[in-house]
């Protein structure tokens, strides 16, 4: 029994030795699985893209067409209510990656699609987001309108989220209001060394943050000089513009740029500054431009009132301003004034104000057709059928027959006469003939020519003869005329015919002895 016990307890004993040394093991491959997913998860977080989005609101959308009859896949899925998209930003060097943009494309206003836009505004997302508002030069007359129902969805959206999502963008606008606004003195782009430099905010500015970034983006400036050629637009409606979108969207905190197709513009520096990309290898300098008219650059925190006043004088800054900030507090799809026939107050509708000076071509020339018509000035002429026309025609033309023979019969011209060819015709025969050419050794001679110079020639020669007869003849007469005048110098009247000298001749009155 003792040697039974001593057996189990040494078994017992060795058993535990070898459990102790069996765990020593399993905690050193714990701590090195520890270690590798620790470091494969650094190495990871490491490697990870930095995520970007940007809420694109596009209304007029004008590249599905297009990509439909090409048949090709459109870049940004637009065909369902909310289309999305992604695309990464290389480096100056095209090789390494900087951020990885998601492209989220809204094309309606409408109050229904503010669900779809809420889930892409968490208090993670907001300070990587940016929302770019898409308008045309092809309808600008409309801008100041679409502008004011994509604000009101924007504001709906962003009331309804929650109190964190609401302190983030708060925390976000902060420092977007704190930030230095434009460019150091020296035009480099580099921020002084000393900070940011806060300065304190002016009238009209930042008076409607909305909570998040906010561009938009004026396309198709090419189409200027168009509105200008056809339409007749001028420099007061084009400043006009650019003076509205100022003042409306600097109470947003805004940028605005204008861009014309296959044209460098600074877009995409300013949407990569608006998202805080930047190059490690290559500094991108984002400058304001308000002098070209198709090339407008309005940095965010760069403009103001007085910037804007210098444009235009006479452009009622605050009138627009109050007029923006009261106009944009009703929700979404709110029907205009104008269009259930109330007639809104001087100053109270931005859009009103807007649309009154710039307004749309086809509805003046729509307007004034429907005037000249009021007027009795039709423009347009009624036609008649094709066979009464001809009918009416085929009288006319019997009666100038019947005119045509009542003349000749008064003329009574002879059927000989009325039948002779006409002078003219032999020229019309050479017409239809053409020059008659032959060779002549070796060389193409066209007859008529050749006879025309002949004549010419020969006509040239005629007036030469005439001239040196005519002189030769002159010229005898002339000698002829001298020799007889000094003829009759010689001789004397009395003794002509006897032909004596005129010493022997006597004196007149002596007599002969």
């Amino acid at each position: 029994m003792v040697g039974i016990g001593q057996r189990l307890s040494t078994l017992s004993q060795n058993s535990g030795s070898k459990g102790g040394a069996g765990s020593r093991p399993s905690s050193k491959d714990g701590n090195k699985k520890n270690i590798w997913s620790s470091m494969l998860d650094s190495v990871a977080s490491g490697k990870r893209l930095p995520e970007k989005n940007m809420i694109v609101l596009d209304p007029s959308d004008p590249r599905l067409p297009t990509e439909k009859k090409k048949g090709r896949v459109a870049p940004i899925a637009n065909e369902f209510a909310l289309g999305y998209t992604y695309q990464d930003v290389l480096d100056a060097d095209q090789e390494d990656i900087l951020a990885r943009v998601s492209v989220y494309l809204l094309s309606d206003p409408s109050a229904s699609f503010a669900p779809l836009l809420r889930p892409l505004l968490t208090p993670q997302t907001i300070p990587e987001t940016l929302i770019v508002i898409l308008l045309d030069w092809s309808s600008p007359w409309t801008w100041v309108r679409e502008l004011r129902e994509w604000i009101r969805l924007l504001r709906s959206v962003l009331i309804s989220l929650d109190d964190e999502t609401k302190l983030v963008m708060e925390e976000v606008m902060t420092e977007w209001r704190d930030r230095k606004r434009g460019l150091d003195v020296s035009g480099t782009g580099v921020p002084n060394s000393g900070g940011p430099v806060t300065i304190p905010l002016g009238p009209g500015e930042w008076d409607e943050g909305l909570g998040v970034p906010l561009c938009v983006v004026c396309q198709g400036a090419d189409k200027i000089e168009k509105l200008e050629k056809e339409h007749g637009w001028r420099e007061e409606e084009f400043d006009f513009i650019l003076q509205f979108m100022r003042t409306i969207l600097l109470k947003h905190g805004a940028s605005l740029i204008y861009t014309t197709p296959f044209l460098a513009n600074s877009l995409q520096s300013l949407i990569h500054s608006s998202l805080g990309i930047h190059s490690l290898l290559k500094r991108q300098s984002l400058k304001h431009n308000v002098i070209d008219r198709d090339k407008i650059l309005v940095p965010a925190n760069w403009d103001s009132w007085g910037k804007i006043r210098i444009i235009r004088e006479g452009f009622d800054i605050e009138g627009v301003g109050n007029a923006w900030s009261i106009e944009i507090q009703d929700p979404p799809g709110t029907a205009d004034p104008e269009e259930n026939g109330e007639t809104p107050e001087d100053g109270t509708s931005a859009v009103v104000i807007y649309e009154q000076t710039i307004r749309d071509p086809k509805r003046d020339s729509s307007a004034a057709h429907a005037n000249s018509q009021a007027n009795g000035n039709k423009i347009e002429i009624e036609t008649e059928d094709m066979q009464t026309f001809l009918a009416k025609q085929l009288e006319v033309l019997e009666q100038l027959k019947a005119e045509d023979e009542k003349d000749r019969a008064a003329k009574k011209i002879p059927k000989q006469l009325e039948m002779s060819p006409n002078l003219d015709e032999s020229g019309r025969v050479n017409e239809h003939i053409g020059p008659v050419q032959f060779n002549m050794g070796g060389i193409q001679v066209d007859a008529d020519d050749m006879l025309r110079k002949l004549k010419e020639r020969e006509a040239n020669r005629t007036p030469k003869r005439e001239t040196l007869s005519s002189s030769a003849a002159d010229e005898k007469a002339h000698n002829q005329a001298l020799a007889n005048f000094f003829a009759g110098l010689v001789k004397k009247p009395g003794h002509a015919g006897h032909g004596g000298s005129p010493r022997s001749s006597p004196a007149p009155g002596s007599s002969s002895t």
